[in-house]
Parts: structure tokens; sequence; C-alpha cells
């Protein structure tokens, strides 16, 4: 072969050479579908079971691979704490994630046993440089406010002090009551700070849930706040009553746990082995300062009711105290759904016939899910006996309400026993609306009193009858919404069902003993049959021919007390004032002088569709602002 093509090879070899050296150096490019690009960018541990881009990104500027990391992890954290070539930042967060991967491999821990130390010993570390990450670098957290990094760093804190605490409540019962510090995986475990109030001034409650790990049906909504810490519910013990009294404080109590770690440098903070829980009131503290820094406090407002109303038992109780059977209740209570707060405004609710407070669940949840009203409000539900008749059930649920603003505010000055707001829904309704009524000596007649009764008789039964024939609006109260209230009375309640089951209930045995101790009394002293006292159970009295219903129906409201009417409207194409909800009457449930009335497509149960419940929140935003009650 001649040199000519000679050349020629060894120049094509050549070139093909320098064309391959500068392929490595190329670059491709591919389209990624949205949703895959918004999954791998928000991808992290926690979410999708593996490392984030950035934690990845950080191991691959120092030479580190995932899989090479997981196999060494301790000469991989040390090569991530000491190189130069990460920001504070980057080596921070990159060290959470990993320590939190490390925990969530080895986190094998059943229900009701402790983690193992090696696995919370991961968890701390972990949240200990989420924390240095949060707020020990130069930047504060409001500087990173858009970023995803710090939403995901505070996604493995959060999460870390849920796995802590559990650790750290398991180990509680051993500890006794007076511990200052304890010692657990090799950290210094000090006693929680806490301003958590549980029912019966218990110290520890019995369990402590996390509230990512609920789910509940039935409720329409799930109210968070986001911010820092863990949320959990908290269960109060069971108290044994020495003395019955009719206000129960909430068994289930939210709480917010945040892990601070001691140290004031980052490189303090990055050393310590010493850290303490905070145990915080949600509903009291909406931050808290950490590291010099005010940060918000996560919560979670509905875990707690969910939890108790799903434990709660009312939906088959409520039917026994209907009919009078052995398990329902007899007298009425007071339940406090949060800790008494002298500051807030008392929003107090009133369920209906064979109902409980069950027939608040959506109603409850959103009021206490609206910021600005569980800022202005406390929200107490009344759980009554509904065989009883309307004027029982109303003396009994006055006094359980003055003794129980009584037992919490004494001196009647406090915000929380003034402006109170009253909400029932039917026969709640109608016994709301009594009481913030004037009776007068307008219903005496309901009573039959034999002409031949002495004098002296005579006043003997009428004061035994003044508690249920004679009253005055409740002082406290300023604002009422009725809901489906048959305040006149409704035909349904002499329909053959309601008679079939209106002649199932029996009254309450406090109510025989009472009518049997009136009928004796009101015996007359001369020749003749004693007139029979009869006293008609919860269905009669709804009856809009019963006496009583119709001698209260206009008994004037309150000048001082603003009130609302909320209406159902079933069905119906005629007019308004010919309409029903189904059960009460749209004649029976409209009342003169309303604020505001509103009719809305539904059958009986009405608090529960949603534009009944933007309506009473509207109502009671009204009210706080016209108190000008609101906390900055």
């Amino acid at each position: 072969m001649s040199s000519g093509p000679r050349i020629w090879i060894v120049r094509c070899i050549a070139l093909a050479m320098l064309l391959s050296l500068g392929a490595c150096a190329m670059v491709g490019v591919s389209n990624v579908k949205p949703h895959d690009y918004v999954a791998e960018r928000r991808a992290d541990i926690l979410g999708s079971g593996r490392l984030s881009d950035g934690t990845v990104q950080s191991l691959s500027v120092v030479a580190l691979a995932a899989d090479a990391c997981a196999r060494a992890f301790v000469d991989c954290t040390d090569t991530v704490a000491r190189s130069g070539g990460l920001t504070d930042e980057q080596r921070l967060s990159t060290l959470s994630e990993l320590w939190m991967s490390k925990a969530m491999k080895s986190d094998r821990a059943k229900v009701g046993t402790p983690m193992d130390d090696p696995t919370l010993d991961a968890y701390l570390q972990s949240a200990r440089y989420a924390y240095a990450y949060l707020f020990y670098t130069a930047r504060q957290p409001s500087d990173r406010a858009f970023e995803l990094r710090q939403v995901q760093v505070i996604g493995f804190y959060n999460f870390a002090v849920q796995r802590a605490v559990a650790r750290f409540f398991h180990a509680l019962p051993q500890l006794g009551t007076e511990w200052a510090q304890t010692s657990m995986a090799g950290w210094t475990v000090l006693r929680p700070q806490t301003d958590l109030r549980l029912a019966g001034d218990a110290r520890v409650p019995t369990e402590l849930i996390p509230a990512s790990d609920l789910r509940f049906n039935g409720l329409r909504n799930v109210y968070q706040r986001d911010g820092f810490g863990s949320d959990f519910v908290a269960v109060a013990p069971p108290k044994a009553r020495t003395t019955e009294v009719p206000w129960r404080n909430p068994g289930y109590v939210s709480m917010t746990g945040a892990l601070v770690f001691d140290g004031n440098t980052l490189g303090d903070v990055l050393v310590t082995k010493q850290v303490q829980l905070l145990a915080k009131d949600p509903y009291r503290d909406s931050s808290i300062t950490v590291g010099g820094r005010v940060v918000p406090l996560g919560a979670n407002f509905t875990a707690a009711y969910g939890m108790w109303l799903a434990r709660s038992g009312f939906a088959s109780q409520s039917i026994r105290s209907l009919l009078g059977r052995e398990g329902g209740i007899a007298t009425p209570r007071v339940l406090l759904m949060q800790p008494y707060d002298l500051d807030r405004l008392t929003l107090v609710m009133l369920h209906g016939l064979a109902s409980s407070p069950e027939a608040w669940i959506n109603v409850a949840n959103e009021v206490m899910g609206d910021e600005y009203l569980r800022r202005n409000y406390q929200v107490w539900e009344v759980y009554y006996p509904t065989n009883a008749p309307v004027a029982v059930n109303l003396v009994q649920i006055r006094k359980a309400l003055d003794a129980t603003l009584q037992h919490f505010d004494p001196s009647g000055r406090a915000r929380a026993s003034q402006n109170v707001v009253l909400v029932g829904h039917s026969m709640g309704g109608v016994i709301a609306r009594l009481l913030v009524s004037s009776s007068g000596d307008k219903l005496w007649d309901v009573i039959p009193v034999r002409a031949n009764l002495s004098p002296e008789k005579r006043a003997r039964v009428r004061k035994r009858l003044a508690p249920y024939l004679q009253f005055t609006p409740m002082p406290q109260v300023s604002r009422a919404v009725f809901l489906a209230s048959p305040h006149r009375g409704t035909p349904y309640a002499q329909h053959r069902i309601a008679r079939w089951i209106g002649n199932l209930i029996r009254l309450p045995v406090n109510v025989l003993k009472e009518v049997a101790s009136l009928s004796d009394l009101m015996k007359g002293e001369g020749p003749g049959a004693p007139t029979p006292l009869r006293i008609p159970n919860s269905i009669d009295n709804l009856s809009d021919t019963d006496p009583f219903i119709v001698a209260a129906a206009n008994l004037p409201i309150s000048p001082r007390v603003r009130y609302h009417t909320i209406v159902g409207v079933y069905k119906s194409t005629g007019p308004l004032a010919n309409s029903s909800d189904g059960v009460v009457p749209y004649e029976s449930a409209h009342l003169d002088g309303a604020d505001s009335e509103l009719a809305i497509p539904s059958w009986h149960s009405v608090q529960e569709t949603p534009a009944a419940i933007l309506e009473l929140r509207r109502i009671l935003a009204l009210h706080a602002a016209a108190l000008r009650v609101a906390k900055p």
C-alpha cells in the first residue's frame, strides 16, 4: 500500500478518536412529563422511600453515591459533615435526610413496644440536623419560605419528633412524677416543658396518638395549621367521680410536640446530646420561640375532636336516653370541646330529639377549623336526655349551664361568661329560645289545679311548679341561632310512627317521682276524684296542640338578645310560608324580629348542610367583631 492511502487511514482514525473523545462531553436531552417532574422534584425519603434530589446532588458533590453511602453509613456521614464543598444548608439538610433514612430502615417498633436505642438515636440525630438547618444557619426560615428544601427538612424534623416522642412516652411510667432528666440511647432527655391541660389535672396522658396516623369517616374536613412540631392527640386518664357535676372537661386534647436541642451556636448544637420536649396546647400557642426566632407552631384541630366522637358511643346511648332505658343519661351534661379559656367567647350548642353531640359533627369542626372563630370562641355542647319534657330539660339545662359558668368563672366577669351564643337545632332550638325568653305568668294555665285546694296547698303547688313555669332570660346570653326549631310545635308529632315511638318512651325516674309528689299535693280536699296530673314525654311535648308549646310559642325574647333563624325547605315548590323541612313547618320555625332568616333546601337536619354552617360562621364572626374581642 502506498504511503498516500496510509496517511489518509491514519488521519481518519485520528479524527474518529477525536470525535469519540468529544462525544464524552456531549449532552443529551429528553422530555419529562409534568406529573413525573413534580413527583421527582418533591420526592424524598419520607414520601417516596428514596433520597431527595437535593441529597443525591450533595453526595455527588463530595464524590459519594447513595448506594455506597448506605453500605458505609459512618464514613459517608463523616465525609458529608467535614467536606468543604458544601454549604451549611446543604450539609445539614443532607445529614438530616441520611439519618432519617437510617432510622426508618431500622424502625421495627410495634404498637405498644418501644423502639430500640439505635433507632431512637438515628431519629434524634435527624431532628438535630434539621433543627440546626432551620435555626442556626446564616439565613432565617423566612428567607427560605419558598424553597422546597426547607419544606422537606421540616418534614424530616416533624416525623423524627413524632417517632422520638413515642419512645419518650413509653418510658414515662417508669420515671415517676418528680424526675428532672433521664438517659435514653446515649442522650440526656430533660423533663418536658408543657402548658397542656388534661381533664382531672392529670400530669401524663394515658395515650399519645400521632394525629398523622388518623383518618376519619363522617368529618368533611381535617383542619391543620402548618408549622413547626408534630401533632398529637393526648388522651386523659379516666377519673372516678366522687361528686356528680354537670360539666365534663375534654378527655381528648390537641397537642403539638417540638424537640429543642441544647446550644447557642451551630457548633454547640451539632455536638450536643441533650434534648427537651416542648408539649404545647395549640389553642393557647400559635407560635414558639426557638433559637431566638419566632416560628409558627403546627397543629391539628380536628384529630382530638374526631377521636372523642369515634369513641363516644353517642349513637346508641342517645337512643337509650330517648327510650329511658339503662345505659342512657338522666341529666344534662355540658361537654367542653377544648380546655376552658377565660378569654374566649362561649358558644353553646343544643342538639335535638333522639340526638346527641353527634348532631354537631361538622358544625363544631368547621367552627374550630375557622382561624378567626377559633381565636375567639370555645365550644360547649349540651348533651341531655331527650325523653324528658321541654320544661324539665329547660330547668335542668339552665342549672347545668349556670353551675358550669360559676365553676370556671366565679366572679362572672370573664369574657367567657359574657355575650354567650346559644345555637339550637330542633327541640334544642326550642329550649334555646326559652333560655332567652321571659315567661311572666303566661304558663300557669297549662297545669290544671282543683278549685277546692286550700290557699296553703296552692302556695306549695305554685312554689314547686315555679321553676318549670316561671323563668327569665339567661343574663349571660346576647345572641342565639335557631335551626329547624318547632317553636309552635309540629303536626308530625301526631303521626302514627311518632306516636308508636312515643309509646316506647319512659320518662326519667326523677320526673316520675316529681309527678307523683305533685299529684298527691294537688289532690282536692273535698269529695270527688283527684285531678290526674299527666306529664307529656318529649314527643308529646313537640306537638302543635301541646298546651305547653302553645302557651310558650309567643313568649317574648329578651330585648338584649339578637337572634337568627335557619330553616330547611324540603321538596317544596310553593310559597315559603307553606313549606316545611319534612318535620317542622316553616310557620313553626319562623320568628318575627329575627336579625336574619335563611331558608336552605334541606331535610330537617339542616344544621349539617354547608350552607347552614357558612351562615353560622357568618353570624359568629359578626358577633365577635361587634364585641371587638378579636385577638391581634
